[in-house]
């Protein structure tokens, strides 16, 4: 339930606060002073998008906060804990959420302090807060929004979740045994030419690394003599005859050292230093004999690596360029052919899942069908008996499961709400034949109904009742006084006769100083608030007929017992012996 709500720098408010009881509040004021910006700040915490242009001239940002108290606070705490938020539920039951706007355009979130996405505050504000305007009765209209309230009202989102995940089963089971079947089919148009293509690559007998390999050989036996020369060269410098030699240039430095070492005994450490270096030469010599004497001068080697080599490419560069790609497309071939000879017995399997799977989806739509067709019979019955009460006395309204041709992941039926308005009407959709303030009226009527099963403890009405006045407006009031022994009810209106009826009333005025507007927001009580509708009736708030008529509609909505059940309301009523609620 929203304890407080507080809003700041929000577009002509500075700072103003309302604290709605249980039961119902309203707010009202004069066309234009700001009544549904108070609306609007409850939308920012549902995560609507917030622009800049809400901020207040001169601030550099609007917040907006709503303090909630949890009657489920176990399960709060859960959700909170799922999302790494910081609460002491459910010790303290209470909840805050915040939305801030900067002038610059950004959106920042928190719910208890903890910094949040907006999406994450929606999520929550969604589980607290319902808000009804006319947009929302209009949509009323949509065909998935009585799908889901249905499904909702009888029980049966579960039963609508089973549904889609079985359609969607069934549709990935179809699409998978034509997958198979056109393969099939392919695979049997390039047979022959797929037995090619594995018998080529196999017949090739490629082997990972053996290109490079070929290629490295065949420059070595092509230039076998040239890669001797060069060795024997090398090792004639190393250990030749002739007096350039490495080995000969080192006895000159060895004998050089030993006579260093006859003068000066601690120059004999370069002998040692001398003799470490010749180790590493003798075995290069070594090295570059045994390369010289391995070198293959055979031409009918060359000649078949060459022929080998020209074997390997050509099946490369049909099937490549990599030895990996060629064995990947020899793969998908057999994989390919394999369907010709085996693909009978997978699609009789596939065939099999699919005919399961639809036995599945047909049996749980069978279900959800029964299910939605009871609680059809059961909404259209409550709400239908609200209707006189809203001032549509013949009012009906029909729940229709009409067959589809063809499953779809909603269910096997399309829903259509369809309503006759007067005597001898045919009932026709919802959004075809009722006017704004009938639409409302209708709307109300099934809030009402849905509030019987909706967990969402708070619900807003923006100004429902454009269309409408006299006695159905009374009718209108009555109709929310009873949503609101069972829910918290804010409501925007213009209409004395609903204002009337709440347990707190609270009014937006909107002042200037000749150079700032500044919206106040203040709850009446007793004197002020027959003053205050005696202004909605239309009069002069001090005129005395005015403020007669202000208190009789005060006085009857008082006495009025707001939890007097219709047949469709019984199951609903306020346990015996609970006190009358009193306005002020």
């Amino acid at each position: 339930m929203l304890v407080e709500l507080r809003i700041r720098n929000l577009a002509v408010f500075e700072d103003a606060a309302l604290a709605p009881a249980t039961g119902m509040t309203v707010l009202t004021g004069e066309t234009g002073a700001g009544k549904s910006l108070v609306v609007g700040a409850v939308l920012l915490l549902l995560g609507e998008r917030g622009g800049s242009d809400r901020v207040r001239s001169g601030a550099e940002r609007a917040s907006v906060e709503g303090r909630f108290d949890m009657h489920d606070a176990a399960e709060w705490s859960e959700w909170l804990d799922a999302r790494g938020i910081a609460h002491e539920l459910p010790h303290d039951r209470t909840l805050i959420l915040r939305r801030e706007v900067a002038v610059g355009g950004r959106s920042r979130a928190w719910i208890n302090g903890s910094a949040v996405t907006t999406a994450v505050l929606g999520e929550a504000g969604q589980r607290l807060v319902t808000v009804y305007g006319q947009h929302e009765a209009q949509a009323l209209a949509d065909e998935r929004r009585q799908r889901d309230a249905l499904d909702a009202f009888g029980d049966a989102r579960t039963l609508a979740a089973e549904v889609r995940t079985a359609y969607h089963v069934w549709r990935d089971a179809v699409e998978h045994m034509q997958a198979l079947e056109r393969a099939q089919a392919d695979a049997a148009r390039r047979a022959d030419y797929l037995r090619f293509v594995a018998r080529e690559i196999d017949e090739a007998r490629l082997v990972e690394g053996e290109p490079e390999r070929l290629e490295e050989e065949l420059r070595r036996l092509s230039h076998a003599e040239e890669l001797r020369s060069l060795a024997s060269e090398a090792m004639a410098r190393l250990d030749g005859d002739d007096d350039g030699s490495v080995h000969h240039m080192l006895a000159l430095v060895r004998r050089g050292l030993h006579q260093l070492t006859r003068i000066d005994a601690t120059a004999a450490r370069f002998e040692g230093l001398l003799d470490q270096a010749e180790t590493p030469l003798a075995e290069l010599e070594r090295e570059l004999s045994a390369y010289a004497e391995a070198i293959d001068l055979d031409p009918e080697r060359l000649h078949a690596v060459e022929a080998r080599r020209d074997v390997v490419q050509g099946v490369l560069r049909k099937h490549g360029p990599s030895v990996a790609e060629a064995l990947r497309v020899r793969d998908e071939a057999r994989s390919t052919l394999a369907l010709v000879d085996e693909g009978d017995t997978a699609r009789r399997a596939a065939a099999d899942a699919a005919h399961v799977a639809h036995d599945r989806l047909r049996t749980q739509s069978a279900l959800l069908t029964a299910a939605r067709s009871r609680a059809g019979e059961r909404l259209a019955r409550d709400v239908t008996a609200l209707l006189p009460e809203l001032g549509i006395p013949d009012g009906v309204l029909q729940v229709h499961l009409v067959p589809l041709d063809a499953q779809s992941a909603d269910g096997a039926e399309r829903i259509e709400w369809r309503v006759q308005l007067n005597a001898g009407d045919v009932p026709r959709p919802l959004g075809r034949v009722a006017s704004g303030g009938e639409l409302a009226r209708v709307m109300l009527a099934v809030a009402t109904v849905l509030a019987q099963v909706n967990a969402v403890p708070t619900i807003v009405f923006d100004e429902i009742d454009a269309g409408i006045g006299g006695a159905i407006a009374v009718h209108v009031g009555a109709a929310m006084q009873r949503l609101a022994a069972h829910r918290q009810v804010l409501a925007v209106t213009h209409l004395a006769q609903i204002a009337a009826c709440a347990d707190t009333h609270g009014v937006v005025t909107k002042s200037s100083d000749g150079q700032r507007t500044t919206a106040a927001l203040h709850v009446v009580i007793a004197d002020d608030r027959i003053g205050e509708l005696a202004r909605m009736l239309g009069g002069d708030a001090t005129r005395t007929v005015a403020r007669e008529h202000a208190a009789l509609l005060l006085a009857n909505a008082t006495t009025r017992e707001p939890d007097v059940a219709t047949p469709a309301h019984a199951a609903a009523r306020s346990p015996k012996g609970a006190p009358r609620r009193t306005r002020g």
